[in-house]
């Protein structure tokens, strides 16, 4: 019995892996370097012209500028690859051979999410090591365990962010996948301020939305640690544990790929 379940994961597995590398290697041959390029010269000019327009605070906007360059640069990332992981195969016909091989539609859609993760932790890793390496050549400090601790969470918020893209490129076109993430990540970041909102709001129906909204979007300023970093403490956004914080994402995000996987598999092609 043992056996049996250890060669069916180690099936699933090798299928996934396949899907993940092919992933991994086509958008990193692909967008990468350009992204690592563009956020060179955005850390280069931050750390050259900041201090002229911000004396006595230059070093606080110099690590808000770089934390936020990584998290815009990775979220184009997202957005505009994740969205079209399974659109771009559903147009090309692609979807038809892959899904008549011996390969799951979970296998396909866990390959994907999978394949994409890498390469964001490969890019925010090269982003990280970066501005790392311009700041203590710069003389800006930081604090290492700080820096990377934002960065990992700045990574969470990310899977979280592919696995929607995903899920609505399964749903819809790849237009309205991307506006829809962006309204995700958007809105996702102001959640507790819809909260408050309903706290003073008149309108009952008003209150319900709010509300609903609250329950349904992601939270994630829970994965938002910027601000802090850049401060030079962890105050963990929610008032709870950093662990918990991690936790949420991560459950949030299989919540995610299980609607996709569960929309996929009622797709006719």
């Amino acid at each position: 019995m043992l056996m049996n379940l250890a060669m069916t994961f180690s099936t699933t597995w090798g299928k996934i892996w396949t899907i993940a590398r092919n992933v991994f290697l086509e958008v990193v041959r692909d967008r990468i370097l350009y992204v690592i390029g563009v956020f060179a010269i955005v850390m280069v000019m931050a750390i050259t012209m900041l201090p002229e327009v911000a004396a006595g605070t230059e070093d606080k906007l110099i690590l808000d500028t770089g934390l936020a360059a990584i998290n815009i640069l990775s979220l184009f990332v997202v957005v505009f690859v994740g969205t079209g992981l399974i659109n771009k195969e559903i147009e090309k016909k692609t979807v038809l051979v892959l899904i008549a091989k011996p390969v799951s539609r979970a296998e396909f859609i866990l390959g994907k999410h999978l394949g994409l993760s890498l390469v964001m932790a490969v890019l925010i890793g090269a982003l990280t090591v970066i501005m790392l390496g311009l700041l203590s050549m710069s003389g800006v400090p930081y604090q290492l365990d700080l820096m990377l601790l934002a960065t990992s969470f700045m990574f969470l918020e990310m899977v979280l962010l592919i696995a929607a893209a995903m899920m609505f490129g399964v749903i819809t076109s790849t237009v309205l996948a991307t506006l829809m993430t962006l309204a995700i990540f958007a809105v996702g970041h102001e959640t507790r301020n819809i909260l408050a909102l309903d706290k003073i709001a008149e309108s009952e129906s008003f209150r319900r939305v709010a509300e609903g909204l609250f329950l349904v979007l992601p939270d994630l300023e829970r994965l938002n640690l910027k601000n802090e970093i850049a401060n030079g403490f962890v105050a963990p956004p929610s008032g709870g544990g950093l662990v918990e914080n991690a936790a949420y994402g991560l459950i949030y995000t299989a919540l995610l790929l299980t609607v996709t996987v569960t929309v996929f598999e009622r797709r006719q092609f």
